[in-house]
């Protein structure tokens, strides 16, 4: 399978979006990368595939959960650093700064996380999505400080513009204490 978009949808209903996942691997060939509940009681259905086939998924999970929908995505030509950050496989590097992205949605995070690494040469180590964050979400990537600094200011345009950015932040030479409990 081509690994090229990322499918997003989010409800208000937890019958709902188990109802919208199983209609979008239904319909067309993608893989579920996240089928749960998420804080303050909605249900995230997260997949990703061929262009065309996330389309397809994410139109029959969208319409079948009709009016519970309370957010998509469809992201095209999707970074693929962005898969190794949502399932933690990314490997440390021990970046001269840790860049932080904080936003409102699990959405806007996705997106943030997108544009920040295709911004320049970064690390990204953590994308968690409203996971005991009353719905809110997090980036953490490391690198070098500059390269750090130009991925956050690309991955806050958007949630900016959105009204979904919450904070963000730049961490020079975090200390290894810190380190060593959140990466």
């Amino acid at each position: 399978m081509v690994e090229k978009a990322i499918g997003f949808i989010e409800t208000d209903s937890v019958a709902a979006g188990i109802e919208a996942a199983d209609a979008a691997v239904k319909r067309a060939s993608v893989e579920l990368l996240e089928a749960r509940s998420i804080c303050p009681g909605k249900y995230m259905v997260l997949f990703r595939g061929d262009t065309s086939q996330v389309s397809n998924a994410l139109r029959a999970g969208v319409q079948i959960a009709g009016a519970s929908v309370v957010d998509t995505l469809f992201l095209p030509n999707a970074h693929p650093a962005i898969f190794s950050a949502l399932d933690l496989s990314s490997e440390t590097t021990n970046g001269a700064a840790l860049g932080i992205i904080e936003t409102v949605t699990a959405a806007s995070c996705i997106v943030a996380s997108d544009a920040a690494a295709k911004a320049a040469e970064v690390n990204l180590l953590e994308l968690r999505l409203a996971n005991g964050l009353g719905g809110k979400s997090f980036l953490l990537m490391e690198g070098e400080v500059a390269d750090v600094e130009a991925s956050v200011a690309a991955g806050i345009v958007r949630p900016t513009e959105d009204g979904l950015l919450v904070r963000k932040t730049v961490i020079s030479q975090l200390a290894d204490q810190v380190r060593e409990k959140i990466i």
